[in-house]
């Protein structure tokens, strides 16, 4: 298996819907510019473990949805993952339905623990090498 993947797709975690999601959120920005105005998010590697070309990971996802921050934020730093189907909530009176990771089922968890047994690297940040390169 080569050790390399291809460039992030810049996926936008909304076009996820329905997927099971290993979420390892490795950033909590603030104040990011977006044609909204600024906005917080939270940074991580996702890896879709279902669906068309699962297992797919993509890094550098960025998480804007407060659902989504509340579910991840905690994890930031701790190399600890977030596991769950993508989906949206109850819509509270004149809001929108927001985004959030569902409870995985025992098949979910399942699917989670053969991927990570079978995976060279476990955690997506762990790409990244600890020692200086030699060039």
């Amino acid at each position: 298996m080569d050790m390399f993947d291809a460039p992030s797709s810049g996926v936008k975690i909304t076009d996820l819907e329905g997927r099971l999601l290993l979420v390892f959120p490795t950033e909590h920005r603030e104040a990011i510019q977006t044609s909204f105005g600024p906005a917080d998010a939270v940074i991580a590697d996702v890896v879709v473990l279902d669906g068309p070309d699962s297992p797919k990971k993509e890094y550098g996802v960025m998480l804007f949805q407060k659902k989504l921050q509340g579910q991840t934020r905690p994890k930031v730093g701790t190399g600890r993952a977030v596991l769950g189907r993508l989906g949206k909530g109850i819509a509270k009176a004149g809001q929108s339905a927001p985004w959030q990771l569902i409870d995985p089922t025992a098949a979910d968890t399942d699917t989670a623990r053969r991927y990570l047994a079978n995976d060279l690297v476990t955690t997506p940040a762990a790409n990244v090498a600890e020692e200086t390169p030699p060039f």
